[in-house]
């Protein structure tokens, strides 16, 4: 595959899995919430570091173990239970009081941060994501078989294009968040994050259900 078409059908791929809903989505929504929109290239910064320590391994061969049966229901159980934990924290914050508003004014940071630094969170939710995972073990090796066939020059096109969709999606979504925050009273702004909580358990629970039936 030529190069150019390796950027690009590996950026319009990327960009339709971030458009989809999911956990990095809900962490982007509420870091940018309460940190700025600079949260959400910071997520994808510790997201693209993680896919970068992932592709350098698929190279080296562990495609075949992360397609066991058993490697995936592990997957599967460990990110379930952190996705639970995640909601379960982040409800319980927006009731006793942590997540209120933003602080707009730049003198007065907010009280209650996240509690999770947004580099951080876009490695540890990529992580125990088992769709993040399968997806890698099936396509993403895939356009790396057809990438290596172009050499490195091949491998830095599919990656690039893959993270610049996630970079220029979060980064709209961090932007649109953070700007309309403000907009929002109180009350809304904090059935948004329960909202969002309540998003990330149900995955969470929906992952524990597939890892215990797998």
């Amino acid at each position: 595959m030529h190069i150019t078409a390796l950027f690009t059908t590996a950026f319009i791929v990327g960009l339709s899995g971030a458009m989809m809903p999911g956990p990095l989505l809900t962490a982007t929504m509420v870091s940018s919430a309460e940190r700025g929109w600079g949260a959400g290239p910071q997520i994808v910064l510790g997201h693209a570091l993680l896919e970068l320590t992932l592709v350098a391994a698929l190279l080296a061969g562990i495609a075949q173990f992360l397609m066991r049966p058993t490697v995936t229901m592990v997957i599967a159980l460990v990110g379930g239970i952190f996705l639970v934990y995640l909601g379960i924290t982040m409800i319980k914050d927006v009731w006793s009081g942590r997540l209120t508003t933003i602080n707009t004014d730049p003198a007065q940071p907010t009280s209650s941060p996240v509690t999770m630094h947004p580099v951080l969170a876009g490695i540890l939710i990529s992580l125990f994501n088992p769709y993040w995972s399968i997806w890698w073990a099936t396509v993403g090796l895939g356009y790396l078989t057809l990438s290596l066939r172009s050499g490195a020059v091949g491998i830095a096109a599919f990656f690039s294009g893959h993270i610049l969709s996630d970079l220029l999606w979060y980064t709209l979504i961090a932007v649109t968040v953070s700007q309309g925050q403000a907009f929002l009273s109180p009350r809304i702004y904090r059935a948004v994050l329960v909202g969002c909580g309540m998003f990330m358990l149900v995955l969470g629970i929906g992952f524990l259900y597939s890892g215990l039936s797998s």
